[in-house]
């Protein structure tokens, strides 16, 4: 079997061709980023190139992650407990977070990154995502015994930050893959037709959460029509909401391939989704 400890500590010598453009200071760099499976990921790490490594060995030295309440590590791939036990029978796997940090530490070789991440498979923002979370809400999604999610994400992130100064970080945005648990109609119309509201609700929540009213909130395209007309229009009525595409022309640099079950993205699918976030970013920092 092959052996994925590798992918934690390859370490990348050539750093000639990155790029020397910077950030406008030197804080610590934040970022947040949220949602259900997607976001956790489901792309089979043991796809990862060589180069895909050795970027990712570079990327480590100035990119650390908290992920799920965890104590932070280098940006690494995730090698989940019992994984092969469950349906995607993977040794390692890796969400959005690897090559939006590769891209970055391209960028800004001499930055320093803190991701923090919380994410879970299957859950809604009607229920566990939702900051105006209450009882019926999180049952009528059949959430009612599972966390807290976004107060779990805010818990995580004044953690991971208490060992520092405020005037030493800047939370740099915050990234959003859900949508598809609030698109089935498993729990009927609801949370579905509530979404544009909710989503609004989250921004808005995680603005003042963590004191950045105009944080830069990066959403991917996922879900049903209805979310995604949702998403597109809070996109349109709040500033600094970026909303990324997904495109069905498989020659578009926002085609974005998926695993055998059509609903989680394979290796080339979340290596686009972590460039498109990067790209993004890149967009917001230049103006």
């Amino acid at each position: 079997m092959k052996t994925f400890f590798k992918l934690y500590f390859i370490f990348f010598i050539s750093v000639t061709n990155y790029s020397q453009t910077f950030l406008n200071d030197d804080k610590l760099n934040v970022f947040i980023l949220a949602g259900q499976s997607n976001m956790s990921g489901a792309a089979d790490a043991l796809n990862l190139t060589k180069e895909d490594l050795n970027q990712l060995s570079y990327a480590q030295k100035n990119i650390s992650i908290v992920y799920n309440g965890n104590k932070p590590i280098p940006l690494s791939v995730t090698i989940p407990p019992n994984w092969k036990k469950k349906k995607f029978k993977l040794d390692s796997c890796f969400g959005p977070e690897i090559f939006f940090g590769i891209e970055l530490s391209k960028k800004y070789p001499t930055k320093k990154f803190l991701f923090i991440k919380r994410s879970k498979g299957g859950s809604s923002l009607y229920g566990s995502w939702n900051p105006n979370w209450t009882k019926n809400k999180a049952k009528y999604v059949g959430e009612l015994n599972k966390p807290k999610l976004f107060y779990d994400l805010v818990n995580d992130t004044n953690k991971a930050l208490s060992k520092y100064k405020e005037s030493d970080y800047q939370i740099r945005g915050m990234l959003w893959v859900q949508g598809e648990s609030d698109s089935s109609q498993r729990w009927g119309p609801l949370p579905s037709e509530t979404y544009f509201e909710n989503l609004k609700n989250l921004i808005n929540a995680s603005r003042i959460k963590f004191k950045n009213p105009k944080m830069p909130f990066m959403i991917m395209q996922v879900g049903s029509n209805k979310i995604v007309k949702a998403m597109k229009n809070v996109s349109n009525e709040l500033n600094n909401v970026i909303f990324i595409p997904q495109s069905k022309d498989k020659s578009s640099n926002n085609f974005l391939s998926k695993r055998e079950d059509n609903i989680h993205y394979n290796y080339l699918g979340m290596k686009k989704i972590g460039i498109l976030f990067s790209q993004e970013f890149n967009k917001i920092n230049n103006k």
